[in-house]
């Protein structure tokens, strides 16, 4: 589903709760109980949300759910893997942007011994990796700073990042859907992404096998707005048909 702002609002406030009734939701949103009961209705449909009696919680199955420092420990050897795949591929003195992401912060470790990198990036803790490396130019972007994963986001992310045109932008997402998009959970996060595709010359996906077919709510990109995908295993049909119709070059980490 294309969820409408409502939607989108309303998730972000169970996921700030862990769980909500449908009149808190409803006195929240400034909306009816019916139409509440139908927005979680096709918000669990999806697999968004899931519904007890009188109320919605946050699917138990879902990764962000699960703790910035429990997540880097998932699927840990595969990051590891397409962060040094992603290395090798950077050359010395370029420029660059890294999103918010557990991959990206192994792609920071990966490239501690690169020469003359120019670095910018929404995520302090990328940025505290890259600080240690004396020939990297650190540029930390303004903005909210989430307490969650201190990943910087907002509209004041996004005009800082619209000043500048770099070499590669090395992003993360949370979900591939087999219908193209590229997704995420927070509506904040994606519009930093965004403009952070926006303003590269070219765009490396990072993602391990886990994101193909698992859903998220925002869509923030399509396969064809990318250029190189780097992952740690063949992926399931139907990707490989739509990576070559999007003229996607596909790296498997070995």
């Amino acid at each position: 589903m294309n969820p409408n702002p409502r939607q989108i609002r309303l998730v972000e406030a169970v996921r700030s709760h862990g769980a909500m009734s449908v009149e808190q939701l409803a006195e929240m949103l400034g909306v009816t109980l019916q139409t509440v009961r139908r927005d979680v209705q096709r918000l669990a449909e999806a697999g968004l949300l899931a519904r007890f009696h009188g109320g919605v919680r946050v699917p138990s199955s879902t990764i962000e759910n699960i703790a910035h420092q429990q997540r880097e420990s998932l699927h840990a050897d595969g990051k590891a893997r397409i962060a040094r795949a992603v290395a090798a591929q950077v050359p010395n003195d370029c420029s660059l942007i890294l999103n918010i992401g557990t991959t990206t912060e192994a792609i920071a470790r990966a490239l501690l011994r690169h020469r003359g990198l120019r670095v910018i990036t929404n995520h302090l803790n990328v940025a505290a990796i890259l600080s240690a490396n004396p020939d990297c130019e650190v540029i930390v972007a303004g903005g909210l700073v989430r307490t969650r994963d201190r990943g910087i986001v907002g509209e004041a992310a996004v005009d800082f990042i619209r000043q500048f045109k770099v070499d590669i932008a090395l992003i993360g997402v949370s979900s591939i859907e087999s219908d193209g998009s590229l997704r995420d959970y927070d509506l904040r996060e994606v519009k930093v992404a965004q403009a952070i595709i926006e303003q590269a010359r070219e765009v490396w996906l990072a993602a391990d096998v886990s994101k193909f077919n698992r859903p998220a709510l925002v869509r923030l990109a399509t396969l064809e707005q990318i250029d190189r995908l780097f992952t740690d295993a063949e992926p399931p049909p139907p990707f490989p048909a739509l990576l070559a119709e999007a003229q996607v070059r596909c790296e498997i980490a070995a």
